[in-house]
C-alpha cells in the first residue's frame, strides 16, 4: 500500500498501466476509464492509508477470467484465522444516480443504466467463492462498495433497495463514511478489513496463479438446475444424440486422446436444447469442468437467463478469446457452431485460429452446427472443414446427424420445403401441407394485424425482416420507426413504419415495455419491434412474420440477389453472387423460427406474386 501511496499519481505509473491494461487485455483502456483511474485510484489509497491499511497488498484492475468481467480493486490480507481474504471494492465517482421502483436491481447515470454497485460487488464475491478451489487454496471473500464522492442523500437512496436482499451484505459506502471518524479502525470496520493483517508474498503470488475453474458445488447445482428445466427435457431422436455425445465424450476420456464431434441438423432438431441437458450431465460428472459455450450473445444471455446467474462462467460467449480455466480435462460443448468468427485475424490456412486453439486445448469438443445458417462472411465452419482439420491434427473425429423436427409443428414437410425454397434457382414446389399454417400476407398492415391478433391470445409472436433498411436508432428509446415500406391499399397509397428492436443489452431505464436486444424474441413487447437474423438466430415463437426486402427476389426460376439493397455493412459490398448464399441462408433462418405458423411478405411485387403462387394455405 505504501508503495501504492507514493506512485498511484505519478503520470509515469499510470502510462505504465495503460501499457500492461493493453498486453493483458488486448485493446488499449478509453479514454473514460484512465479518466476515471485518476480520480477513483488516489482517492481509495487515501482512504486506506487513513484507515491504517498500508500493510494490506492491492491489486488494480484485477481480471476474473471466466466471466470477461475486471474488480476495480481487491485487497489481500490475513484474517484473524490466519486465511487470506480479498475484499474486493467496487469504485464509483457518482455523485448522483436516478432509481426506480420499477429496476430495483439498475441504476442510470446519465444515459447509461448499470447494475446496482452493491449486487455487482456480490456477483464479483460469488464469483471468487465458486472459482477458485477452497480446499486447495483456503480464501474467504468480502465485498464493498466505495463512492467516495457521493452525499449521504444518494448513498440512502442506494442502500434502500438492497437493504432486504442478499446484496445488503455488501455496504455502500459514501463521503461520509469514509473518513476516519469516530476513529481509524472504525473506518476500517466499515470497509471490511477491520481484523487483517499483512499477507506474505508467496500467499500473493498463489492468489494471482491460481487456477479459475467451477467448484464441485457449483456444477453440482447447475446440473440439478438443468435436470430440473422443463424447457430441456428430449425427446425420441434428442436423447439418442445426447446418450451418443456422452458415449462419444467417455470412449475419448479413456482413449486419452482428444476428439471433435459435430452434431449437424436444421433448425428446430434440438441443437440447443441437447447443448443444455448435456452440460447438466456433464455438471454432474466427477472432476467435471464443462462450459457450453455459443457466438451468439443473444443466446448466451438467454441461456443464462433459464439455468440462472450461478451458470455465469459455465456458459459463455465465444468470440476472440477462449475463456479461462478450460484444460485438458474439459469438454467444451460449442453452439452455434456455425457462427464461430472466421475472418482474417482468426483465420491462418483454411482454419480459423481462435477455434483451432479451442480444439486443441479441450478433452472433447462437441460442436453443434447447421452450416446453412452462416450468415456472414466472417463467420462459419464446415462439418468438412472440421473433419479435415481432425485429421491434421490427429484429433478423433465423430459425427452425429439429427433427423427428427421439434419446430415447425414437428413438420418436416414444412422444413423441407423451406430447404427446397431457398436453394438458389431450380423451381420450388408448391405448399400444399396442412400441418403448417402458412400463407402469403397481401400487405405489410396484414401481416401486423396476424402478429397482433395472435399476441391479444396470449401467443408469441413476432416480426422480423431483412436488413435492407437504415438503422440509425439511438441505443435507447424512443426508437425510429425505420422499417418503412410504402404500399398501395384500395383508400390509395400509404405507408406502414415500425422500428427495429433495441440494440441495447439491457432494458431501457424508462421504457421496460421495450425488451433489449438479447430478449426481443421471449420479453413483452418484443411484438412491437421488427427483429433482424442477428436476433431471431438461435430463437423460436409460434408465429412468425417474415418481411423479404430488395436484397432477395425471384425472377423465373431463380434468385437474384440485390447487394445493393442491404443495410449490412458486412455484406453491401460484396457481389451478387457471394451475396446471394448469406442472403438465401438468412431468410432461411428467418423463416424457421415460429413454431405453429408463418407469414410472409415481400416489398418487392414481382417476388410477392410468385410467393403467392407457390403458398397455397391450409384448408379452414
Amino acid at each position: 500500500m505504501a508503495e501504492a501511496a507514493r506512485r498511484v499519481s505519478d503520470e509515469a505509473f499510470l502510462g505504465a498501466m495503460e501499457r500492461r491494461f493493453t498486453t493483458m487485455f488486448g485493446l488499449a483502456p478509453s479514454a473514460e476509464e484512465v479518466r476515471s483511474w485518476c480520480r477513483s485510484w488516489p482517492a481509495l489509497v487515501d482512504i486506506l492509508r487513513s484507515a491504517g491499511l498500508d500493510a494490506l497488498h492491492l491489486l488494480l484492475e484485477y481480471s476474473l477470467p471466466a466471466t470477461g468481467e475486471r474488480v476495480d480493486a481487491v485487497l489481500l490480507g490475513r484474517d484473524a484465522e490466519g486465511r487470506l481474504c480479498a475484499v474486493v471494492i467496487e469504485l464509483k465517482q457518482w455523485t448522483y444516480a436516478y432509481l426506480s421502483p420499477l429496476r430495483p436491481g439498475m441504476v442510470r447515470i446519465n444515459e447509461r443504466v448499470v447494475p446496482h454497485p452493491a449486487r455487482q460487488v456480490g456477483g464479483y464475491v460469488h464469483y471468487l467463492q465458486q472459482w477458485v478451489n477452497r480446499d486447495e487454496f483456503p480464501l474467504t471473500v468480502r465485498g464493498t462498495v466505495v463512492l467516495h464522492d457521493a452525499p449521504r442523500g444518494l448513498i440512502a437512496a442506494l442502500r434502500a433497495p438492497v437493504e432486504h436482499g442478499p446484496a445488503n451484505a455488501y455496504p455502500v459506502l459514501g463521503r461520509d463514511d469514509l473518513t476516519p471518524q469516530p476513529s481509524p479502525k472504525a473506518l476500517a470496520r466499515r470497509i471490511g478489513c477491520a481484523e487483517l493483517g499483512p499477507a506474505g508474498r508467496d500467499d500473493i503470488e498463489r492468489f494471482l496463479q491460481v487456477e479459475h475453474r467451477p467448484s464441485p458445488a457449483l456444477l453440482v447445482r447447475a446440473g440439478k438446475v438443468i435436470e430440473g428445466r422443463e424447457a430441456f427435457v428430449l425427446i425420441g431422436d434428442q436423447d439418442l444424440a445426447r446418450q451418443e455425445v456422452l458415449h462419444t465424450v467417455t470412449a475419448a476420456r479413456e482413449r486419452g486422446n482428444k476428439s471433435i464431434v459435430v452434431v449437424t441438423g436444421g433448425p428446430g432438431t434440438g441443437k440447443t436444447v441437447i447443448a443444455c441437458r448435456l452440460l447438466g450431465d456433464l455438471c454432474q460428472q466427477p472432476d467435471g469442468n464443462p462450459r457450453l459455450l455459443s457466438p451468439s450473445g443473444t443466446l448466451t444471455r438467454q441461456l443464462r437467463r433459464t439455468v440462472g446467474e450461478n451458470s455465469r462462467g459455465l456458459i459463455a460467449t465465444f468470440l476472440d478469446k477462449i475463456p479461462a480455466g478450460i484444460t485438458d480435462t474439459s469438454v467444451v460443448l460449442l453452439d452455434e457452431a456455425h457462427r464461430a468468427r472466421t475472418y482474417p485475424d482468426h483465420q491462418r490456412d483454411a482454419f480459423p485460429l481462435t477455434l483451432g486453439n479451442l480444439l486443441k486445448r479441450a478433452a472433447v469438443t462437441v460442436l453443434f452446427l447447421d452450416e446453412r445458417q452462416i450468415v456472414r462472411p466472417t463467420e462459419g465452419v464446415t462439418l468438412q472443414q472440421l473433419r479435415q482439420h481432425a485429421q491434421a491434427s490427429g484429433l478423433s473425429f465423430a459425427h452425429i446427424d439429427l433427423i427428427s423436427q421439434f419446430r415447425c409443428n414437428g413438420s418436416p414437410a414444412y422444413q423441407q420445403w423451406v430447404d427446397d425454397l431457398f436453394h438458389p434457382e431450380g423451381p420450388a414446389s408448391v405448399w400444399e401441407g396442412n400441418d403448417y399454417d402458412l400463407a402469403v400476407a397481401d400487405d405489410p398492415e396484414q401481416l401486423e394485424q396476424w402478429v397482433a391478433e395472435h399476441i391479444r391470445g396470449g401467443r408469441t409472436a413476432r416480426m422480423t425482416a431483412g436488413f435492407c433498411w437504415p438503422w440509425d436508432s439511438p441505443p435507447t428509446p424512443p426508437l425510429l420507426a425505420e422499417v418503412e415500406i410504402p404500399w398501395q391499399s384500395p383508400a390509395g397509397p400509404r405507408v406502414w413504419a415500425r422500428p427495429w428492436n433495441s440494440r441495447a443489452d439491457e432494458p431501457a431505464f424508462d421504457h421496460p415495455d421495450v425488451p433489449a436486444r438479447p430478449f426481443w424474441a421471449t420479453d413483452t413487447g418484443g411484438h412491437d419491434q421488427v427483429g433482424c437474423i442477428y436476433t431471431a438466430q438461435g430463437m423460436e415463437y409460434a408465429y412468425n412474420a417474415v418481411i423479404m426486402g430488395g436484397d432477395l427476389v425471384r425472377r423465373g426460376e431463380q434468385w437474384i440477389a440485390r447487394p445493393e439493397e442491404s443495410r449490412d455493412s458486412q455484406l453491401r459490398g460484396l457481389p451478387p453472387h457471394r451475396y446471394l448464399r448469406y442472403a438465401l441462408n438468412a431468410y432461411r433462418v428467418l423463416a424457421t423460427r415460429g413454431t405453429q405458423g408463418t407469414r410472409f411478405y415481400s416489398t418487392d411485387a414481382t417476388t410477392q406474386d410468385w410467393l403467392q403462387a407457390v403458398i397455397r394455405p391450409r384448408a379452414r
